[in-house]
């Protein structure tokens, strides 16, 4: 037996044959010139075609994707008629005769490597460029395009990382599981996996080395490929396909002694919060605004941010939604922010401090949203991101303020705000707690490196001690002022069924996640009571390392195995 180890991502324990991505379109031969007889006229046209021709494919996929793969697929499709990058491969031609093949691979590599270096959320879309890339190069010579295989029987698919043109359009009838040796557990990879609830295990290192049609268990509660699987991975297997049936949720999160834990939802426009909706979810926890700016050179209007964010109030009417302020900067380039590049922009200039650098964009902003809340009577919490003093949060108020929008809050992303939090909620009614950067802020980890997985996890004991202090700093500032500060949870450990228990324990009020992990987190929520649940906090807080936090509440949490969780 060959064991290999890495960070689960989703619940499952299954037996299946392996299958190996395909291989990848390989680079064009550097020097390739234009055909004979091809002009740079019909090449540079032809790379807009092919550019053209991959966008409406992906656009295709994104109609037959789920809610997150919608959205991931939409924002992809825009990279194929990037028009740095098609300007970029066809002055190649102009000036080098260069084939449009190679061409467009030249470009697009060269565009990978600045968003490389700007970091952060760019970095995280370099496996996107990449794709794009194979896929405008297939259309230009005839090959097929990158894809999931196919096969009669379902498999376990292997691969160094997924595009999430591949994964947002997984099968999990076909794909009953994912491994990959690359990857990290925030990466957009295991997010849509979350959302497949597909059995997945990331950074695992040597699993594209195993032969297709190999027998492997996977069992990704403990983030283990084990080949050649014996009598206790078949029981354990046999165990979770016996599983009992997820109950629906009936729109109303709480504990098992009736204590209520209102369960929101994670949206990024109109159509993701009606589907939020259908699936019961008691309001938004996060609107991310910055899913209405993406695409645009521009500035959008007040209206048209208006329009926006109604459709999102709409699908919720007379319930909480809590809107992020725009969310981007050195790390999520717009052109209208005009950041300038950073050597390490996940620490730069990004989310409410764009507001130094190019002031109006936010106000115009609380202007929209304003608007948009006058006409609905949805209950409406405005925060601001990347806030790590008290001084910022005032800022933030009294902006919110002058609009005249009533419910103030800020993002604890940082370890900053996190023992700050008592000040910084005596200036705002309510914080969010962003888990994805606070784990990777407190633990140093680039969320993008596989080999720091295990380090950038929201499991480890430092993460939750730096979300116990935010939330002892609002029970005393809730003293100080005699008025309750709320905390809640956004980030994607808020989808951890085990974790959600923790941070319930921890003392977080509200929990907000991608709409289709709440199901599975109210299910376990209702079997343990509060005192439980801190029972359960304590002992994970004492642990010294993510893995066995992860095993001690788990251990606690027999439901998760009855569930298949």
């Amino acid at each position: 037996m060959t064991t290999y180890k890495g960070v689960g991502v989703y619940a499952g324990r299954v037996i299946w044959p392996v299958l190996q991505m395909p291989e990848p379109i390989k680079e064009p031969r550097a020097g390739l010139k234009l055909a004979e007889g091809e002009t740079v006229e019909s090449a540079s046209a032809r790379i807009q075609a092919a550019a053209e021709s991959v966008k409406a494919n992906l656009l295709e996929r994104a109609e037959n994707a789920g809610r997150d793969g919608k959205a991931v697929l939409k924002s992809t499709s825009q990279m194929a008629t990037d028009r740095a990058l098609l300007k970029g491969a066809k002055k190649l031609v102009e000036k080098q005769n260069m084939a449009p093949e190679r061409a467009i691979w030249e470009a697009a590599s060269d565009f990978a490597q600045q968003m490389v270096a700007l970091g952060g959320y760019m970095a995280e879309r370099v496996t996107d460029i990449q794709d794009v890339r194979a896929r405008i190069v297939a259309e230009l010579t005839g090959q097929q395009a990158p894809g999931i295989p196919v096969a009669n029987e379902p498999f376990i698919l292997a691969a160094t990382d997924l595009a999430p043109a591949d994964t947002a359009t997984l099968n999990p009838q076909q794909v009953i599981a994912l491994i990959t040796s690359d990857g990290g557990p925030q990466a957009h990879t295991a997010i849509l996996a979350r959302g497949l609830g597909l059995p997945a295990i990331v950074a695992a290192k040597g699993v594209t080395e195993i032969p297709n049609g190999t027998m492997v268990y996977v069992d990704s509660n403990a983030g283990v490929v084990d080949t050649e699987p014996g009598d206790e991975q078949r029981e354990a297997a046999e165990t979770y396909a016996n599983r009992m049936p997820l109950p629906a949720f009936e729109g109303a999160g709480m504990l098992a002694d009736g204590t209520s834990v209102p369960l929101y939802a994670n949206v990024g426009d109109g159509k993701s919060a009606e589907k939020a909706a259908q699936l019961q979810a008691e309001g938004v926890g996060l609107l991310r605004t910055e899913f209405g700016f993406l695409g645009n050179d521009s500035e959008p209007s007040v209206e048209t941010q208006a329009e926006s964010y109604k459709a999102v109030f709409d699908a919720f009417p007379g319930k909480h939604i809590v809107v992020r302020t725009l969310d981007a900067g050195a790390d999520k380039p717009l052109p209208f922010l005009n950041v300038k590049e950073e050597e390490n922009p996940a620490l730069g200039v990004r989310g409410f401090r764009t507001d130094w650098t190019v002031p109006g964009v936010l106000t115009r902003q609380l202007e929209a949203i304003n608007k948009a809340a006058e006409g609905s009577d949805a209950d409406i919490w405005v925060m601001a991101p990347m806030v790590s003093t008290t001084s910022e949060a005032r800022a933030f108020k009294n902006m919110l303020d002058e609009v005249g929008i009533k419910m103030h809050g800020v993002m604890v992303e940082t370890p900053a705000a996190a023992v700050n939090a008592e000040a910084i909620l005596g200036e705002v009614d309510f914080v969010s707690i962003g888990t994805n950067d606070l784990t990777q802020y407190t633990m140093a980890a680039d969320r993008l490196l596989g080999d720091l997985a295990h380090l950038n996890n929201p499991w480890q004991p430092a993460v939750l001690k730096m979300i116990k202090l935010t939330v002892e700093g609002a029970q005393k500032a809730s003293v100080n002022h005699g008025v309750k500060k709320y905390v809640s949870v956004c980030g994607e450990a808020a989808a951890d069924p085990a974790l959600a228990v923790v941070l319930v324990g921890l003392g977080v009020d509200t929990l907000s996640m991608n709409a289709g992990a709440i199901a599975a987190v109210s299910a376990v929520l209702k079997s343990v009571t509060k005192e439980k649940a801190q029972q359960i906090a304590v002992k994970a807080l004492s642990q010294i390392s993510s893995a066995e936090a992860m095993a001690a509440a788990r251990e606690e949490l027999p439901i998760l195995d009855q569930l298949g969780l």
